[in-house]
């Protein structure tokens, strides 16, 4: 990836020069990194308020009542789960954060389930688990859309919820047809 990006901007600096736009691009440049820094910190209180809830969830014990709330559907989109209680736990949680809108939050308790579904047998081959906790997190069902609304608030909305019937139809519809297309790919492309 970081090669895409330095060919990009590469691209980008040539195309300037050439055509005699040096000084628009610097501007642009620090105006981007300007806007950028303003962005990050106008959300970061709100990914560290909902990361400290995160934690505070896994302290207090709620992650272990949400993963017994979220047995039914982890076994049948995640069946090693049955016999992986770590497993399971953070994939609670990650599905937790997704649907408060944390995808920040979300990625570290992805991750951490993600190597506890990987086949020892193959590390390297992605299994269907696998790929199916990638589409959830890649167009995760978003509840509350915390870091949206954060980014809407910093820029001035009035209501920054207001999208909030738009963003659960979205994130359903996306999710569902995400897992349909996996469940249907695993099918097609069967390893044994």
């Amino acid at each position: 990836m970081s090669w895409i990006w330095t060919l990009m901007l590469l691209l980008s600096t040539i195309a300037a020069l050439v055509f005699g736009n040096g000084a628009n691009l610097s501007a642009a440049v620090q105006k981007g990194a300007q806007a950028g820094v303003t962005l990050a910190i106008s959300i970061g209180g709100s990914i560290c308020l909902w990361t400290g809830v995160g934690k505070l969830m896994e302290r207090s014990g709620i992650t272990d009542m949400l993963s017994r709330l979220f047995a039914p559907l982890l076994r049948r989109l995640f069946p090693t789960t049955q016999k992986d209680d770590q497993a399971k736990q953070y994939l609670s949680a990650n599905i937790c954060a997704n649907l408060l809108g944390l995808g920040n939050a979300a990625t570290p308790m992805g991750i951490q389930a993600a190597k506890r579904l990987v086949n020892p047998k193959h590390p390297t081959l992605a299994t269907d688990e696998l790929c199916r906790l990638i589409v959830l997190n890649t167009a995760s069902i978003q509840l509350i859309p915390a870091n949206v609304a954060a980014v809407r608030a910093s820029l001035g909305a009035a209501s920054p919820f207001d999208i909030l019937p738009a963003v659960w139809l979205t994130s359903i519809c996306s999710a569902g047809l995400g897992l349909a297309a996996a469940w249907a790919m695993g099918k097609v492309w069967r390893r044994d």
